[in-house]
């Protein structure tokens, strides 16, 4: 071969071999690889493609077969066989003879296989260059498939801790009716910083917890956890909810790796008709009516917990079976570049059907406000004094 035809080819090559890069591997998700794989070869070395990979220990328990589309299906497609072609190391005919033959390159990574690119042509066989990026185009496509199996075992445990992480809310007493909901505003998680709680009390109260730490994701979930340990051993010592706040920061101030959270307590009396709040830092809890409509309970928000400066105030307001309270994280009503006095309006400016039920107030402000759509995490309570 000449110079000048050996510099061709080898521009070819390094054409290719960018195309492949740019073409194969543009996402974690194994199914896409794959059909961008066989998209790629069945643009210019071949009519048809498919691949096919071994099983791994994903949810459906095996990676997708793709092929490229009108791609006819492949023969065979056993394990063993796979591992065969493996052990080739070579380009293989997977059927004798004939021009149409298939032929099958192994997806390997890292001493690893995965699973086997088939392809075929009408016109024949491949030639050497054809072939070499065939083999580049599958050595390609397992590095990126590596990376997506490493990336889906990453994220089962995350969910996994993350599961063991999010738990229900405590049983108030059977003085109150109490509905939750907790929307993530990331679907690939299923718990961030935002958590709700309630802890039995003696002579009927119940404590009611709203809490928001800051950030998202596993490491806030982490966080969320430590200040709900911390939270509930707090309460068990019945304080009113502004003591309950100042033991509450003090514990978490020694800490300075903790993250500030907000938080809002509602000690809610049954027997006597009321509900004490505090904030620290918190929005303001909401109050439905009998006829359907809201107002806001001004509650005077102290500092966020972990800062140490304490000065949380305690207000009491008369609640009666008739009405509803709302207590929610930002999520719920913030939207961006809305000022929150607006947003908070908003939900004030609602009217729900009457005497609606906690879980039906939950359902119906989730729906007007666009809750399952919100850019942050979502925590939302209701709770309402049942009728004696």
């Amino acid at each position: 071969m000449s110079a000048s035809n050996t510099g061709h080819a080898e521009r070819a090559r390094l054409r290719a071999a960018e195309d492949a890069a740019e073409r194969i591997g543009t996402t974690l998700d194994a199914r896409t690889t794959c059909a961008e794989l066989a998209r790629f070869v069945c643009r210019s070395l071949c009519d048809a493609a498919a691949v096919e990979l071994l099983p791994d220990d994903t949810e459906d328990g095996r990676y997708p077969s793709a092929r490229h589309p009108g791609a006819h299906p492949a023969t065979g497609g056993a394990t063993a066989a796979l591992h065969q072609v493996a052990a080739e190391g070579r380009t293989r005919l997977l059927e004798p003879g004939g021009p149409s033959a298939p032929v099958s390159v192994p997806l390997l990574a890292h001493g690893h296989l995965y699973g086997v690119l088939r392809a075929a042509r009408a016109a024949g066989g491949f030639t050497a260059h054809e072939t070499a990026t065939l083999h580049h185009a599958a050595r390609l496509a397992a590095v990126h498939l590596a990376h997506a199996r490493r990336h889906a075992a990453a994220r089962r445990t995350a969910l996994d801790l993350q599961r063991a992480l999010l738990a229900d809310p405590g049983r108030p007493h059977p003085n109150l009716e109490l509905a939750t909901r907790y929307l993530p505003a990331d679907s690939g998680a299923l718990v961030g910083g935002d958590w709700c709680e309630t802890v039995r009390l003696h002579f009927g109260r119940t404590l009611l917890v709203m809490g928001d730490v800051m950030g998202h994701g596993l490491e806030a979930a982490v966080e969320m956890s430590a200040y709900r340990s911390a939270l509930r051993y707090v309460a068990s010592a019945e304080l009113p909810p502004h003591r309950v706040l100042r033991q509450l920061d003090a514990v978490v101030a020694r800490d300075d790796r903790r993250r500030p959270a907000t938080c809002l307590l509602a000690q809610l009396d049954p027997a006597r008709g009321i509900a004490s709040f505090a904030s620290a830092g918190h929005l303001p809890p909401a109050v439905f009516g009998a006829d359907g409509t809201a107002r806001l309970l001004p509650v005077p928000a102290g500092p966020p917990l972990g800062t140490g400066a304490g000065g949380y105030a305690l207000v009491t307001r008369a609640l009666t079976p008739a009405d509803t309270l709302l207590m929610f994280t930002d999520g719920l009503v913030e939207r961006r570049g809305e000022d929150i006095d607006v947003s908070l309006a908003r939900l004030a400016g609602m009217r729900l059907p009457a005497r609606a039920s906690p879980a039906d107030v939950l359902d119906e402000v989730l729906v007007r406000l666009d809750g399952r759509f919100a850019q942050d995490d979502v925590a939302v309570l209701a709770a309402r004094i049942r009728r004696r």
